[in-house]
């Protein structure tokens, strides 16, 4: 049991200093955006340093949540350890009590003769040693489960302002680029030609299809290379009856152009709720679906990185953080599809894909 305890005593500051480090770096990141949204003076300056914001915002609360709940199951291993080691101490100490209470000569005899006498004594002897070192141990882990205790109440703090940080970030984004004016454009938007699509239009592929014939394409020729980032980060599911992928991320995470493309359409369409299509190079499409909010307008040329949107769900509070052993629930999923001409492609074709 010493050798245990002394074992997870060891491995505790590891994985407690693995965890603030996990966090500093979020930190770092989100400073380094809160200086540049300081610095910004044009429209467009200040959009990117709203996105980076963002962005900082949610690496970090993901890392807290990460600290958040290492430190809890760390906090359970030592609490349930100390009970039990002072379970042990206290029926130590309890027997030496009563051997301290027993007059000396008792104490001196023993029922089997002197010799067993002898060997009860020499057991009592050890038994000091042995006690001193448990309650090292035992000191160490009320000390390490203090630490824990300072370390969760940092992190609920953190997260308390973290996320209202980042609901103010997203918020202000959006903001931003409604009044920005300063990006290049390929073609306006007709309303009546669009309109007419969405009404003969019964699925999303022949949307995207019917979309891409009409639309001016002046866009130049480019060679995929498998290996653009995601819009959105999170777990990715292969879907058997349809040719994209799905994206589960956490509630209100932020979708961004994975390359420069130019936005050809952007708003809801039948069931899949807010749709954005983007052209990339000649013939291609990206369709994504899903969004809860998304920016932008039909014609503009958007920067790799630019901001596209919002996935929908609601924003987890710290008390869902705490209650949750794992995971946060994930937002509405981010649906992928890759058109080249009129056919779906892989969509691994293009970006970087861990599936499950």
């Amino acid at each position: 049991m010493r050798l245990a305890a002394l074992l997870i005593l060891l491995a505790l500051p590891l994985a407690a200093q693995v965890t603030e480090d996990a966090a500093q770096t979020p930190a770092e990141k989100l400073e380094s955006a809160q200086a540049r949204l300081t610095a910004a003076e044009t429209t467009r300056d200040r959009v990117a340093a709203l996105t980076a914001t963002v962005q900082a915002y949610e690496a970090g609360l993901a890392a807290l949540r990460d600290s958040l709940r290492q430190a809890t199951a760390q906090e359970a291993v030592v609490a349930d350890d100390l009970a039990r080691n002072r379970a042990q101490t206290a029926t130590l100490l309890g027997a030496l009590q009563a051997i301290s209470r027993t007059p000396l000569p008792v104490q001196m005899t023993h029922p089997n003769g002197p010799r067993d006498a002898v060997r009860a004594g020499m057991i009592v002897a050890d038994l000091t040693p042995a006690l001193q070192a448990q309650a090292a141990i035992l000191a160490a882990q009320v000390a390490e489960l203090n630490r824990l205790r300072g370390l969760q109440q940092d992190a609920i703090a953190m997260l308390t302002d973290g996320l209202r940080g980042a609901q103010t970030a997203r918020a202000d984004l959006g903001q931003a680029i409604a009044q920005r004016t300063d990006l290049p454009r390929r073609f306006e938007e007709d309303p009546v030609q669009t309109a007419l699509l969405l009404a003969s239009t019964d699925t999303l592929a022949a949307f995207a299809d019917r979309l891409a014939a009409v639309a001016p394409n002046v866009q130049a020729a480019m060679t995929p290379t498998g290996d653009l980032p995601l819009p959105v980060a999170g777990a990715v599911t292969v879907l058997e009856d349809q040719p994209g992928v799905m994206v589960r991320a956490a509630p209100r995470a932020l979708v961004t152009a994975p390359v420069a493309a130019t936005i050809l359409f952007r708003g809801p369409l039948l069931d899949h709720g807010t749709v954005i299509i983007l052209e990339p190079a000649a013939d291609v499409l990206f369709v994504l679906s899903g969004l809860a909010e998304a920016f932008g307008e039909p014609g503009e040329i958007v920067d790799a990185g630019a901001p596209l949107g919002l996935l929908g769900g609601e924003q987890v509070g710290v008390d869902g953080i705490l209650n949750q052993a794992d995971t946060v629930d994930p937002s509405q999923p981010l649906y992928i599809e890759v058109r080249d001409g009129q056919s779906p492609i892989d969509p691994g074709v293009w970006f970087a894909i861990n599936k499950e």
